[in-house]
């Protein structure tokens, strides 16, 4: 793949596994500098499933694809923790060309999956909101940055999203539901307000995707099949959509305020994922 991205400067949160980690990756191998940040780092606290990756891990790779990868440990949950990452890429590089945030927390409530939100706990609001207040702090210093070079990209990563234009069905657990439309709904007045500025801000629906605790879930045949694991798609894919739209400014900012599927994307620009495969939308499909 072309350096497409050399010179321009990211900042991918949550990437020390997952959805994050394939858009830095993908990010990098287009050549771009890359800050990987994540609360996951050598030496400190593990999650509490054990999910493998570090933000060393990913900024590594993303050096040796091409890129330059910057591991800074944060709690992007934090406003201190966000102006000390936006403060040292200010310092260091002196413009931001992309936000992507991937942060959603659902581990700490997927055990309380199908109880009535009278039973479950109230930390379940706190961590279902979790990914919306991140992206909010996130994009709130990158938009400074951003609106003075009248240039940026903003990603944020939703779910549950089947078909742009009907409402989606109740997934089953109120924070699930109402974290990711929050998601929508932030994006949506973050790009209105930069629209004027020449930012873009997106908000992208990924299909399937196998990342490291899919994996460590479905480790049966069994189960493989019952969720669909033969329609899944790696999380570069949605790196390779976000390294598009980023080497496309006015294709981006045709999008801006929207939702827009990966797959869409990917029939767009003529990519696929990386082994080669073109995948559609993910559908739901009866049992």
């Amino acid at each position: 793949m072309a350096k497409r991205l050399s010179g321009k400067v990211a900042v991918v949160v949550g990437a020390s596994r997952g959805a994050g980690r394939g858009i830095a990756l993908a990010l990098g191998e287009a050549g771009a500098t890359v800050y990987v940040t994540a609360r996951t780092h050598r030496g400190g606290p593990k999650p509490p499933d054990n999910a493998p990756g570090t933000v060393e891990d990913t900024a590594e790779e993303v050096t040796a694809r091409g890129g330059l990868g910057v591991a800074v440990r944060a709690d992007c949950t934090n406003e201190s923790d966000v102006d000390a990452l936006f403060d040292r890429v200010a310092r260091e590089q002196g413009r931001l060309d992309i936000l992507a945030n991937s942060a959603f927390n659902g581990i700490g409530f997927m055990p309380n999956w199908g109880k009535p939100f009278w039973q479950q706990p109230a930390s379940d609001w706190h961590d279902g909101m979790s990914g919306a207040h991140s992206i909010y702090l996130t994009a709130r210093r990158a938009a400074r940055m951003m609106a003075k070079q009248k240039s940026g990209l903003i990603v944020g990563v939703t779910d549950m999203i089947f078909d742009e234009r009907q409402l989606r069905p109740y997934c089953g657990h109120m924070m699930q539901d109402l974290g990711h439309e929050t998601i929508n709904r932030l994006l949506f007045n973050v790009a209105e307000e930069l629209r004027k500025h020449k930012v873009a801000a997106i908000t992208l629906m990924p299909g399937f995707m196998r990342t490291e605790r899919v994996l460590m879930a479905l480790k049966t045949e069994e189960a493989k099949k019952q969720f669909g694991f033969e329609r899944s798609e790696t999380p570069e894919y949605l790196g390779r959509a976000v390294t598009a739209l980023a080497s496309d400014p006015q294709g981006a900012f045709a999008r801006t305020g929207k939702i827009s599927f990966v797959a869409d994307i990917a029939k767009e620009y003529g990519f696929t994922d990386v082994d080669g495969k073109v995948i559609p939308r993910f559908e739901v499909r009866a049992g």
